[in-house]
């Protein structure tokens, strides 16, 4: 039930952007508002699913592969139709181009993650999962009409979009939500935090969501740099490192 109500929001949010060429003014930005809520609400449907499937301990391998085909609608199709609808990238080609690009890795990201997902709990997604891609882009356009009243800062969205992109294709390791367990420290400090994200998304959703997901991914950005450090993959290369 909840997998096919993600599956509904997406679909209903690709209806509405497919019809944003004939918007003008103030109901332009209340239906773009539309649109990206939806692919929001899609995202915390996404999440139910898989926490009720857990707690009720009814996961499949049906589910698995269910749950990716509606999630390429809900976060792969859906952002990628109100990219090109909404003009939010105005450049001809360039933004079907990069909307295609957002879709396509999506779709690589989705079959990565069926060949090796199991069905017990997930210790790091590798990889950004294709819902925080979509929530990150979508809640920018929510961020930047709150802020400026207007998609501002066109240069940056591209950037967001083309690193989402990366991302998604990556092999940078991304946490997955916490158990609420409270005895081990590091699940204590994440579950704290997200009780105060979830407190400022209930003060104002629409400013804190953009900020929260960004701090999520340059978190796991910042751990894999210091990992790679600290492995010795970037150290620099001694003289009897070089074999003759």
């Amino acid at each position: 039930m909840f997998t096919v109500a993600n599956l509904a929001c997406g679909f209903r949010s690709i209806i509405i952007s497919s019809g944003a060429q004939a918007y003008i003014g103030e109901v332009y930005y209340r239906n773009l508002t539309e649109a990206v809520w939806l692919i929001i609400l899609a995202a915390f449907l996404d999440f139910l699913d898989g926490l009720v499937a857990r707690l009720s301990k009814t996961s499949s391998r049906f589910g698995v592969e269910l749950d990716s085909l509606t999630d390429i609608v809900s976060f792969g199709v859906a952002p990628a139709v109100l990219l090109i609808n909404f003009d939010l990238i105005p450049h001809a080609n360039m933004g079907w181009i990069l909307a295609f690009i957002f879709l396509m890795t999506g779709c690589f990201r989705l079959a990565r993650f069926n060949l090796t997902a199991k069905l017990e709990q997930k210790v790091n997604f590798v990889g950004l999962p294709i819902p925080s891609a979509a929530i990150l882009i979508v809640s920018y356009v929510l961020f930047s009409i709150e802020i400026w009243g207007k998609i501002a800062m066109e240069k940056f969205f591209i950037v967001l979009v083309i690193a989402t992109s990366v991302l998604m294709v990556s092999a940078i390791e991304f946490e997955t939500m916490p158990k609420f367990d409270f005895t081990n420290r590091r699940n204590r400090l994440k579950v704290i935090f997200i009780i105060l994200v979830a407190l400022a998304v209930m003060i104002n959703a629409s400013i804190a969501i953009f900020p929260v997901v960004l701090i999520y991914i340059v978190y796991s950005l910042i751990k894999f740099i210091i990992a790679m450090f600290s492995n010795g993959y970037w150290r620099p290369l001694k003289r009897n490192d070089v074999k003759t």
